[in-house]
């Protein structure tokens, strides 16, 4: 769901997995492409709100919607961090969308954040689109589940 043109595709019918957490792409379903179909994980759970391109002083920033989006997991992934978490230990992402064509166009640059910010891993992902989000001017927002050790 992140980016279309991501290379990290654990293969059909594999399960990768370390540390708790199995990434599962059965060979039944296409061939994930910046996502994965299942995840199987075990340990502490933490829920994270969903997060848009707000700085710190609650003004949305980052322009258009691959700087949002980068925002947008910024502010996640603090959150994340801040309860003890990496990356690597998000299972699960719903991300909102208000322009699904804007967000189309844009995904491998969407993608190119995404790597550079969490990395290669990949959780179960989806993206909704939504007609607003409570800012008017957020693009788009992102809210995840994680499970730590």
């Amino acid at each position: 769901m992140t980016a279309p043109d991501s290379d990290d595709r654990t293969g059909a019918g594999s399960v990768s997995g370390a540390g708790g957490i199995s990434r599962i792409n059965p060979p039944e379903l296409a061939r994930p492409s910046g996502f994965s179909h299942a995840v199987v994980a075990s340990g502490r759970t933490v829920y994270l709100a969903g997060q848009t391109a707000l700085d710190s002083s609650g003004a949305v920033v980052g322009g258009g919607i691959v700087g949002q989006f980068e925002q947008a997991l910024g502010n996640l992934l603090v959150a994340l961090a801040a309860a003890g978490g990496t990356p690597d230990r998000l299972v699960k992402l719903t991300i909102y969308i208000v322009d699904m064509d804007d967000y189309r166009d844009h995904a491998k640059e969407i993608g190119t954040v995404w790597r550079r910010l969490v990395g290669r891993t990949y959780p179960a992902t989806a993206g909704i689109g939504v007609s607003r989000l409570w800012d008017p001017t957020a693009l788009v927002e992102l809210e995840a589940v994680a499970v730590l050790p």
